[in-house]
């Protein structure tokens, strides 16, 4: 579903989020849970900004970035407020899926700063 360059190792404590062409979760991986303190079942379907309710530091949003132009987006400092709960500082990498059906793959790092 998605072509991740060889390149790329994500950090043992990132979360990971599949998302429709239209930015709903289809699905989480590791780590999620641990993050959001969310699973599967509570998120399917939903726009991944109203679950996570994400903050861009930078004022750009790198999820319609990705699912705009199909290009991956790395190191975005963000914050998580999965469902009112309290402040989670990231770093979101997306990687645009390069298949027929769009979507995306959202990886959340957490960084130690508060």
């Amino acid at each position: 579903m998605f072509e991740l360059l060889d390149d790329y190792y994500p950090a043992p404590n990132a979360a990971f989020f599949i998302l429709d062409k239209e930015g709903r979760l289809l699905g989480t991986g590791r780590g999620a849970r641990e993050l959001t303190g969310l699973g599967d079942l509570e998120v399917i379907g939903r726009p991944v900004n109203e679950v996570l309710r994400l903050q861009y530091e930078d004022g750009q949003d790198p999820i319609a970035t990705a699912l705009e132009w199909g290009v991956r987006v790395l190191g975005r400092r963000v914050v998580v407020h999965a469902e009112g709960d309290q402040e989670e500082p990231a770093t979101a990498d997306v990687f645009p899926a390069y298949d027929d059906d769009g979507g995306a793959l959202l990886v959340l790092t957490p960084r130690l700063e508060r």
